[in-house]
């Protein structure tokens, strides 16, 4: 005789409080379009727009807690919380980063974001209430058709994947802080030039590694196609510097494409009501705490 209660872990369909659950709050489209994203990767649904879900108490905790922030694994983990058709946010494209958490943001606060400012012209504290929608508006995902042409070779370029971004920000954000560290140690001039030059050779890679991850493919002047990554992180290594600069170079156009633009906002003090700009940089950390 089996004595044991039926004690099943509720589920939404039969939990009385389920209508209760948090529902999608926006809708809405990826600057990609859902191109660039790996296999399995994200679920793009017919219209192509996603559904935005209001963060959760134990995703607010994720992004405020340091550890989970610095190794990306909190965004990750708050990305496919409240988009559930992103299926592995590792592999989104960079060109989505910023637009899905502005989404998740405005889901879960609502449009307005209050912003304090210092007027450069008469040092006056301002606060501005930006609307959210209209930077997830101007949004928009680079041109990565144009191919780069350098040296009888056509190089097509494409977003990198947040986990590749990730790891060089941390890889970077460590040695520059050991950069630091060797000024103030007592260590002897030759072992703090040994300890400098083997960290700038950690920053060369970081910047192979980059070119590398955001090359799509290779044309070679007999319409041949190299893509390859081994192959590519190879020709980088080994190619003229003109090269890397021209391919850096065209990132860097790239990335100011995609930049989220500055802001104008007047002066709240009537003697001086002036126009300035602001920049729009979001720390994650403050960026999802409600109020700010």
């Amino acid at each position: 005789m089996d004595n044991s209660t039926n004690s099943a872990v509720p589920t939404a369909s039969s939990n009385p409080l389920s209508k209760y659950f948090r529902q999608p709050a926006i809708y809405m489209k990826l600057p990609s379009g859902g191109r660039f994203w790996a296999d399995n990767a994200l679920e793009l649904p017919v219209n192509g727009e996603i559904p935005v879900y209001p963060m959760t108490a134990r995703d607010e905790v994720s992004l405020r807690t340091p550890d989970s922030l610095m190794n990306g694994q909190g965004v990750v983990d708050v990305i496919q919380s409240c988009c559930p058709n992103v299926k592995g946010a590792w592999a989104m494209p960079s060109v989505d980063v910023d637009a899905v958490l502005i989404g998740i943001r405005i889901a879960s606060y609502g449009n307005e974001m209050d912003l304090d400012t210092v007027c450069p012209f008469c040092q006056s504290e301002n606060n501005h209430a930006l609307d959210l929608r209209s930077i997830l508006d101007t949004i928009v995902c680079p041109d990565y058709v144009k191919k780069i042409e350098v040296n009888d070779l056509k190089i097509k370029v494409k977003p990198q994947q947040f986990a590749t971004i990730n790891k060089q920000n941390s890889i970077s954000f460590e040695e520059q802080r050991m950069l630091e560290a060797l000024e103030k140690s007592d260590l002897t001039a030759e072992e703090r030039a040994s300890r400098v030059a083997e960290s700038m050779s950690k920053l060369l890679e970081i910047s192979i590694d980059t070119v590398t991850n955001c090359t799509e493919l290779i044309e070679l002047d007999d319409g041949s196609i190299v893509n390859n990554v081994e192959y590519i992180r190879e020709f980088y290594n080994n190619v003229d510097s003109s090269v890397v600069r021209a391919v850096q170079k065209r990132l860097g156009e790239i990335n100011a494409e995609a930049e989220i633009k500055a802001r104008k906002v007047a002066c709240t003090n009537a003697d001086c009501a002036k126009e300035y700009e602001i920049p729009l940089e979001f720390d994650y950390a403050n960026f999802f705490v409600k109020g700010s």
